[in-house]
């Protein structure tokens, strides 16, 4: 335990705006990433920014898409989430809950651009994550795995892209269920209604990602 303290005292003077330290015994140092951080990571989901470091582009099928391709049938699932995010994001244009300087582009949009609220009120007035329903956290916790395993490339021969994609698409399923957007939530908490739009939009940004890049497969606006 005390040399655990001494490794995490110094940790955290590195990092402490990142990861919040714990000492467990009986000498296990746990990390958890602060809300703050986690906020400006879905952020920069929502705006696009997956994949631009490296520009890897590591795409299963060495095909263009063209958008005319059969789809395979076990990923419907896949590219009809895909599609769903893209429809209740434009929705929401429509009714005003948010506003997207661009909102019907020519293709499926690699990132969307929001005009208001910029950034999403993914934060309460403690600093404190709005998405705290365990749906919610499933599917943020679907969208950090997916995106380790885009931007580590050294891993990703290993990486079963089909099954991350599922996996995430059933993520936003059990997520939609269960987290509403419009109707009550939207009048009593906007904000609420907001982040979880947001949430929509980086999974979309996620799926749309790994169906093109990773799997050769176009993602449609709609079905």
């Amino acid at each position: 335990m005390e040399l655990a303290s001494a490794i995490a005292s110094d940790l955290s003077g590195i990092c402490e705006d990142v990861f919040s330290i714990q000492i467990v015994p009986p000498g296990w140092i746990h990390f958890e990433l602060t809300h703050s951080t986690l906020a400006t990571w879905l952020q920069s989901l929502v705006v696009g920014s997956l994949g631009r470091a490296g520009e890897q582009g590591s795409r299963g099928a060495e095909e263009t898409i063209d958008g005319q391709s059969p789809m395979p049938n076990s990923l419907f699932a896949v590219e009809y989430a895909h599609a769903r995010c893209c429809s209740l994001v434009l929705l929401a244009h429509r009714e005003g809950l948010i506003k997207l300087k661009e909102p019907v582009p020519n293709t499926s949009p690699a990132f969307w651009d929001v005009i208001s609220p910029n950034p999403l009120p993914w934060l309460n007035c403690d600093g404190i994550l709005r998405l705290n329903h365990p749906d919610e956290r499933r599917l943020i916790g679907e969208l950090i795995q997916v995106v380790d395993n885009i931007e580590c490339p050294d891993v990703s021969g290993s990486v079963k892209w089909e099954k991350v994609a599922l996996n995430l698409s059933q993520a936003f399923e059990k997520f939609w269920s269960n987290c509403r957007i419009w109707g009550e939530v939207k009048i009593t908490s906007p904000e609420l209604a907001q982040a979880r739009l947001g949430l929509l939009m980086a999974t979309q940004s996620v799926l749309k990602f790994v169906l093109e890049e990773n799997l050769g497969v176009f993602a449609p606006l709609e079905l």
